[in-house]
């Protein structure tokens, strides 16, 4: 049961094993995407019709037909990963060997939506996967199997995505025959510890020039590519134009300023120029400093709203920037 790609790795990784007989796939039902709103199967869904494997995708797991439809396969065990519902316990206690789940953190750290993009927001030098056996909680059941993966300085979250997912394929098809052997014993988690991975937002991208450099270098590199990280350039006016580039108010009114433009920023480097918190404190072909709550960030690659991925001089070629303007 599962829907992302992460989720189609250790499919593949199932199907390839002659040890194991899958039976079902189950994911989440077409979605529209894309610009044009396509209904789209999903990564686990192509998979499973590439491979002549029966799919099923209900709408919701608490559906008695689906139930009944997953009944009659009568599974053993069955596999979770990334499949974006919650399981009721009627599915949970469905196979006699229980329900598996490939979460991408070393658990109890960051239970939830999003681990592997709060783990790099929040510094951590080391992730990892776990196997855990299910149960009516949120990724409290009982661990199985873990790996560790250190967090490098290149990492971003899809990056870090793609090597987890092949660490949680490779350790569930190793886990699945001692576990079922009874060669495993459970561990139960120290909820004590526990901590949180709450799902991204969209505003989570939007960068507090307040913080330190460092959390929001963590932060740029966490939400890569979604949502991004982006801040605003105030007062923004064509290149030549002397005058806002706004329609004249009505007589008596009040000037309209240009609006903010909005910039993604797509690469940065740590500095150690200190400076007000939004700041520029340089602009040339080198970077686009900037000054932050401790320290400071250079620029090294950003994109304008509707424009095309460019460096630093790129960008200041066609939008000058002055020493002491601020983003926000």
């Amino acid at each position: 049961m599962g829907t992302p790609d992460l989720a189609a790795v250790s499919l593949a990784a199932l199907l390839r094993e002659p040890a194991f007989q899958v039976v079902v796939a189950v994911t989440q039902p077409d979605r529209p995407k894309g610009r044009e709103l396509k209904r789209t199967s999903s990564p686990v869904k192509e998979i499973a019709l590439r491979t002549e494997l029966p799919v099923l995708q209900p709408e919701k797991a608490r559906d008695e037909k689906f139930v009944f439809e997953l009944k009659s396969f009568q599974p053993d065990l069955i596999v979770v990963a990334a499949f974006g519902q919650i399981l009721p316990k009627t599915i949970l206690d469905l196979p006699r060997y229980g329900c598996l789940n490939v979460h991408t953190s070393l658990l109890p750290k960051y239970r939830g939506a999003a681990p592997i993009q709060w783990a790099i927001a929040n510094g951590e030098t080391e992730t990892g996967v776990t196997i855990m056996k299910m149960d009516v909680g949120m990724d409290t059941g009982d661990i199985l199997a873990q790996r560790a993966t250190p967090i490098r300085d290149e990492d971003n979250s899809q990056t870090l995505h793609d090597r987890l997912a092949q660490l949680g394929a490779e350790l569930l098809v190793q886990t699945i025959p001692d576990y079922v052997a009874g060669k495993i014993q459970p561990c139960p988690q120290d909820n004590s510890v526990a901590t949180l991975a709450s799902k991204i937002k969209k505003e989570d991208g939007h960068i507090d020039w307040r913080l330190p450099a460092v959390t929001i270098w963590n932060r740029l590199r966490a939400f890569t590519p979604w949502p991004g990280a982006f801040t605003f350039q105030s007062g923004v006016r064509p290149s030549g134009v002397s005058e806002p580039a706004t329609a004249a108010p009505p007589e008596g009114g009040t000037p309209n300023p240009a609006r903010p433009q909005l910039l993604k920023i797509l690469a940065t480097e740590l500095v150690s120029t200190p400076g007000d918190p939004g700041r520029i404190l340089a602009a040339d072909k080198s970077g686009i400093i900037v000054g932050c709550g401790e320290g400071a960030l250079r620029i090294l690659v950003l994109q304008r709203e509707g424009g095309r991925r460019v460096t630093a001089g790129e960008f200041l070629a066609g939008h000058p920037l002055k020493i002491g303007d601020r983003l926000g």
